[in-house]
């Protein structure tokens, strides 16, 4: 939840309930701390503290209300012990849990200690919900796909330049570039490899599922000391405002189209899908709709749909001469 955004009587409700463990569980806690942790303005958490003091308890004493102050920037919550618990997972969460974090044990072996203690530890506290996530069985790619995340770790673990043949979605083009490889990671339940690249002399994320072709050189990584990691905990989906605001209505044989490309928005309407992207360059997304074909089409902007109705034109009278 952002402080920006509207945010329904639920989602305030479920903060509130989280809040209060939050603060008597460090006892005294600062404003700007506890507004970071949850995402909202100051001004937002006061309002949340002011209605904390209309909420009466049942216990320690028979319609008690809780006791909290935040004078001086800092939290004080009491007689909020009935509450003050931290929320359980529920059955479904705990087992989305469990299964994210087998997966990436298999994904990243480098860390596996650590998940494997995580991952019983959690397995000790979820009880039923251990059981459950237990039956999902998640298996890695032992293909191609497999055999791309193993030559990432090795480069990443020896400290060696890859070079890679890499799909450009946004261009559709396949591209060479030598890297200088920092790390592999898993974000939005996808691997990359996070490296600096030579050919755009920055930072970048590489989907390991468009790479084309990998090959591990005999050459140190040099990856310069200014280099900082992506901050991908606010998602990888970061469009331009002067990018072009496409919409697409996809049938079931181009719903693959949602699960490739980066999307903002995804609504289903029957067995159809209707989906938001943006991009600075719409031919790459002429050639996708001419690919196509019945499987789906583009309803926005205007001009580029008919501009692909042109090219399709185009295209079926090459054919008819």
């Amino acid at each position: 939840m952002t402080g920006s955004g509207a945010q329904t009587g639920t989602q305030r409700l479920q903060r509130l309930l989280a809040l209060v463990p939050y603060v008597v569980s460090r006892e005294a806690v600062g404003l700007a701390e506890t507004a970071a942790a949850f995402g909202v303005t100051e001004r937002e958490l006061v309002d949340d503290l002011n209605m904390l003091w209309c909420v009466e308890l049942r216990a320690p004493d028979p319609y008690c209300p809780i006791d909290l102050s935040y004078e001086g920037g800092e939290i004080v919550v009491s007689q909020a012990e009935s509450i003050g618990r931290p929320l359980r997972l529920g059955v479904d969460e705990a087992s989305a849990l469990l299964v994210a974090l087998r997966m990436l044990a298999e994904v990243v072996p480098s860390g596996s200690a650590a998940l494997t203690r995580t991952i019983a530890k959690l397995e000790a506290a979820a009880g039923e919900a251990a059981a459950v996530s237990a039956q999902v069985q998640v298996q890695v790619d032992k293909g191609h796909a497999s055999d791309v995340l193993r030559s990432a770790q090795d480069a990443v673990k020896r400290g060696r330049r890859i070079h890679l043949r890499y799909y450009v979605p946004g261009r559709d083009e396949a591209t060479e570039r030598d890297v200088d490889p920092m790390r592999v990671l898993v974000v939005e339940g996808r691997t990359y490899l996070e490296g600096w690249c030579r050919r755009a002399d920055g930072v970048r994320l590489f989907r390991l599922d468009r790479v084309l072709g990998m090959e591990v050189l005999d050459v140190p990584r040099e990856v310069p000391p200014g280099a900082e990691p992506v901050d991908v905990d606010a998602g990888l989906f970061r469009p331009s405002p002067a990018d072009v605001s496409v919409v697409l209505e996809l049938r079931p044989g181009g719903h693959w189209v949602a699960e490739y490309y980066p999307c903002e928005s995804v609504q289903r309407n029957g067995d159809e899908l209707l989906v938001s992207l943006r991009t600075p360059d719409t031919r790459w997304v002429r050639r996708l709709a001419l690919r196509l074909g019945e499987d789906g089409r583009v309803v926005a902007p205007a001009g580029l749909a008919a501009q692909i109705s042109r090219d399709a034109a185009a295209a079926l009278a090459q054919y008819a001469s």
